[in-house]
């Protein structure tokens, strides 16, 4: 049954709230107000939401009822409120990078997954927070500082697509886009008890980027659900002529619902990858209980890892060789401009040869031969999406994990990272809390192009859990 407006609330379905615009059983401009009076009372703590511009989301509002009112076919998002990654162009939206050097930037056109999420409808009302340049998975950067974790503001959001997991944890938006290159859809997802998909290079078609052949970076949907997240891939994905990578499959490919069933389901379930890296505790604690919720659906689980030999050398070389590329110059001129941790990061890229990078891609390829046979045997991995449970958000970086020395913003980011230079799709999905009540997700990753499987499995995973449903607590006024 449709939802009727009273029975409308931030924490409904994004497809509910479609449905209802849609139906017009709530008008857009109704759908609109319940979020900005989320925003006024919960934005201030989280500070997820930037570049907000009230005026301008209440004419797209007006102007989505008013299509409706005329008959005109509407979209699958029609009338949701949405606030693009401030690393997504919007044309006339401020879009900062995080970036002292874009403060005041405006854009004039539209990146291509924001011009599919708006032409199905969304009504645009601001920016989410990013790191500097997306570099890093802590949301922080000098224009609008740090995003706090709904779940405790002490704490990091994740990053870099903080924000938008921050704005989707705490009700402020139904949806939200991001990107990923070491984690950075993953990992917030993680943080913020959200779901966050990484998609096979080419699902969510990049335009306009300066390498098509670039394999690390790639833009993908966040929502509060596996259906929603599943509704947003379907109008992001699918091919396009402006971009030689794009996949053929349409996006409807992927639309909900989803009938995932996990019996007889072949899993692979590793808290380290073998040793790759060092985990929290209650990290690993936290996967380790996710075997008995696919057996108890009749899955078989072992304990087995994808061989991630070479994956390391392979990303940081690639990161780097890309930074320095994208960056350099703006670094040359403009010392002072970057955060120390991302100004070594491009100087890192320098002196790379062009037989560096043909290693990393030797490896790549590699890795993309190993990813295959393993998805022979097993139809998917599980394993942490972070080393760490939300860390201090004062802190840049965790700087140990169970005593042992995390040296780079990087380090304790292979979980994710590693999985980026194999190839393959990969969810984040709620799994649990630590004894302080820090969400911790599991990452679901399966065979290369095989999204509309991983959801599946993601969806019949997060309803036998159900932990998504717990919400943070921000209605209370914070203590003076």
């Amino acid at each position: 049954m449709t939802p009727t407006t009273t029975d409308l609330t931030i924490w409904s379905s994004a497809r509910a709230m479609a449905a209802a615009v849609a139906t017009k059983q709530i008008s857009a401009r109704e759908l609109l107000d319940l979020h900005l009076d989320r925003i006024r009372a919960v934005n201030p703590r989280v500070n997820a939401i930037v570049s907000l511009d009230e005026e301008r989301a209440r004419d797209g509002a007006a102007a989505a009822d008013e299509a409706l009112a005329q008959g005109e076919r509407v979209g699958p998002l029609h009338g949701l409120p949405h606030a693009f990654k401030d690393t997504h162009e919007a044309a006339g939206w401020p879009t900062t990078f995080g970036s002292p050097l874009r403060h005041d930037y405006v854009s004039r056109r539209d990146d291509l997954v924001v011009e599919r999420i708006r032409r199905a409808g969304a009504v645009t009302i601001g920016k989410t927070n990013v790191p500097e340049w997306a570099a890093g998975s802590h949301t922080f950067n000098p224009i609008f500082g740090t995003t706090r974790n709904p779940y405790d503001l002490t704490r990091s959001a994740g990053g870099s697509s903080g924000g938008a997991a921050a704005a989707l944890a705490s009700g402020m938006v139904p949806l939200a886009d991001g990107s990923d290159m070491g984690g950075s859809l993953r990992n917030p997802a993680s943080f913020c008890n959200v779901v966050g998909l990484r998609p096979s290079v080419g699902r969510v078609p990049k335009w306009p980027a300066t390498n098509y052949w670039e394999l690390t970076s790639v833009s993908g949907p966040m929502a509060r659900t596996v259906e929603d997240l599943a509704l947003l891939l379907s109008v992001v994905a699918g091919p396009s002529r402006r971009n030689v990578m794009s996949l053929d499959d349409p996006g409807a490919t992927f639309a909900p619902p989803l009938e995932g069933r996990l019996a007889g389901l072949r899993v692979a379930l590793s808290t380290d990858l073998g040793g790759a890296f060092e985990v929290d505790r209650q990290v690993a604690h936290v996967v380790e209980q996710q075997a008995a919720v696919f057996e108890s659906a009749g899955a078989h689980v072992e304990h087995a890892h994808l061989d991630v030999t070479g994956a390391e050398q392979a990303f940081r070389t690639l990161r780097a060789w890309l930074f320095q590329a994208t960056y350099g110059q703006m670094l040359a001129k403009r010392p002072d401009g970057f955060k120390a941790s991302l100004a070594d990061n491009i100087r890192a890229g320098e002196h790379l040869t062009g037989a560096d990078v043909w290693t990393a891609q030797q490896r790549m390829t590699s890795l993309g031969e190993r990813a295959r046979r393993f998805f022979e045997r097993y139809d998917v991995l599980l394993l942490p999406v972070s080393q760490v449970p939300p860390f201090d958000a004062d802190e840049e970086y965790p700087h140990a994990i169970n005593g042992r020395a995390q040296e780079t913003y990087l380090d304790w980011m292979r979980s994710n990272f590693l999985i980026t230079v194999t190839g393959c799709p990969s969810i984040s999905v709620p799994a649990g809390f630590t004894s302080e009540g820090w969400p911790v997700g599991v990452q679901i990753v399966a065979p290369p192009k095989a999204e509309r499987r991983l959801l599946e499995v993601a969806h019949a995973f997060e309803q036998l859990t159900r932990v998504g449903e717990r919400r943070p607590d921000l209605d209370q006024e914070p203590s003076s």
